[in-house]
């Protein structure tokens, strides 16, 4: 009896939607921590690790006192022995003693100030260089799930979405283990690169299971803007975190913790969505006929235009904040919470009001307000003047997101078969060029242009891009696109006709 009730509750459990979302959110969540965590820890473990006699904290922290002053040190002399005496001879002594001791302090301290000016040269040389490395290797996580996408996704057409799933949570594990224990930049670079194919599995599955299981276009969209939203949590999570973390406990502290949690939420994944092949009925679109649909490919632009600003700011922003501001550890994390709160909450917003206002529409007018945040934030002189541009950031980004993604199950019902593992496979394929172009071009942008020409640059893309979200207003149905098709090879015969009623 007891065993009954057991399977029962199993298979309600199996069968419930709302269960479905809460696990690929919580899978979103802890792959975007993940992803972020290592924000506020990399730039400055490597530089600390290639410098070990001079970490970048004790420097910070050294530049913080200032040198003592002549005048200080002429008030302490005031107090020898010998300045207060009667005879002028003892005050002339004195005053001499002043003076030659003013003019030790005097050259020493110019010394000292001119060393302090060239290590600071140099530390603005090496942390520009490092903006570099740390690019590069944060933008392997995305070139590597830029190339496992288009394996992920018409996989799924095979085996279902449950399989590529739990591979998602076994490699995220694995990833998460080597970043708490790696100590030099190539097991690093190995455990993001790794991270890579661990998120295509689980975004695409994610989303493609969400697309399936919610097909009224509405609750799809209501559904998608919650999954986002643990992607954001994880995104405003992350940073902070990882900076906390690391200042007060260590570096493999919070990584330790992230591989936890991923356990947990594997066994989630065992109760409620075992590993089991499920064969598709419909015949799937091919991933050619999706690349090659205008509509599909503007709705992925977006994505991608959307999310390369903040990219290009995770690796360079938190050195540009050490170079500008002296700013600590956890500044570094903080300074992303902004936007990362935001976005959690235009996620939220613009699932169910996108459908509402027109997805083309929040979409537009979220890539014109991306590019004016980009635009503020080198104007920032203290991390409180990068607040409201980096809220603004992650609302207008969350606004895209929420559009674009559902307007790609929606695309695929009108215009193609539903089956979504493709076309999920192309959304996250721009979501990683986003995220692989920003961090990888960024440092040596910043090297060549500096860091705020190449914010203007992606913000002038934004604002160039955002007219094109028109198109997207009212695509043609696959009826349509037959009739269009069927016009044109009529209008095509009766060319040839006439041409050969002339030859004749």
């Amino acid at each position: 009896m007891a065993g009954e009730q057991w399977n029962g509750w199993l298979q309600r459990c199996r069968e419930s939607r709302s269960l479905v979302l809460v696990i690929v959110a919580i899978a979103l969540l802890l792959d975007n921590m993940l992803l972020t965590t290592v924000v506020p820890i990399i730039p400055e473990f490597l530089y600390d690790m290639r410098h070990p006699n001079a970490t970048l904290s004790e420097h910070l922290e050294g530049s913080k006192h200032q040198p003592l002053t002549t005048q200080t040190l002429t008030a302490t002399t005031t107090a020898l022995p010998g300045c207060h005496c009667p005879s002028n001879n003892s005050n002339s002594k004195a005053l001499e003693l002043i003076v030659s001791t003013a003019t030790s302090v005097e050259t020493s301290t110019a010394n000292q100030t001119a060393v302090k000016i060239k290590e600071d040269k140099q530390m603005h040389q090496e942390l520009i260089e490092e903006t570099v490395a740390v690019g590069v290797m944060f933008a392997s996580k995305a070139f590597v799930q830029l190339l496992a996408n288009p394996i992920v996704g018409p996989l799924t057409h095979k085996i279902g979405y449950s399989i590529p799933m739990f591979t998602g949570f076994l490699i995220m594990f694995l990833s998460t283990l080597i970043f708490a224990f790696g100590r030099s930049y190539g097991i690093l670079f190995l455990a993001r690169a790794l991270q890579g194919i661990g998120s295509s599995c689980s975004s695409v599955s994610g989303m493609g299971m969400l697309a399936e299981r919610y097909q009224d276009d509405k609750e799809r969209g209501n559904a998608m803007g919650i999954a986002l939203g643990g992607l954001a949590l994880g995104v405003l999570i992350g940073p902070p975190f990882g900076g906390i973390m690391y200042e007060f406990v260590g570096k493999s502290a919070p990584f330790l913790i992230l591989s936890a949690l991923a356990l947990g939420d594997g066994l989630l994944q065992l109760l409620v969505l075992p590993p089991t092949i499920v064969y598709t009925e419909a015949e799937p679109p091919t991933l050619k006929s999706l690349v090659t649909d205008p509509y599909i490919i503007l709705a992925a632009g977006a994505i991608t235009f959307a999310n390369m600003g903040i990219a290009m700011l995770e690796p360079s922003l938190p050195i540009w904040m050490m170079d500008t501001m002296n700013a600590s550890r956890w500044k570094q994390g903080a300074t992303f919470l902004p936007a990362s709160i935001s976005y959690l909450i235009g996620t939220n917003l613009f699932g169910p009001l996108g459908h509402k206002m027109g997805r083309w529409l929040a979409a537009l007018i979220g890539l014109v307000v991306i590019g004016i945040c980009l635009m503020c934030i080198p104007l920032a002189r203290s991390i409180d003047h990068l607040i409201i541009p980096n809220a603004g950031l992650g609302f207008a980004i969350g606004m895209v997101d929420s559009s674009m993604m559902p307007e790609l199950g929606y695309l695929v019902d009108i215009r193609h078969t539903a089956v979504y593992g493709s076309v999920y496979a192309i959304g996250d394929v721009a979501f990683c060029l986003g995220y692989a172009i920003g961090p990888a071009l960024s440092g040596t942008l910043v090297n060549t242009i500096g860091f705020e020409w190449m914010l203007f640059g992606i913000a002038i893309l934004n604002f160039i891009y955002a007219p094109f979200m028109y198109f997207l207003k009212s695509p043609p149905t696959k009826e349509e696109k037959k009739s269009l098709i069927v016009g044109e090879k009529s209008s095509v015969r009766y060319v040839s006709y006439e041409n050969d009623e002339e030859d004749q």
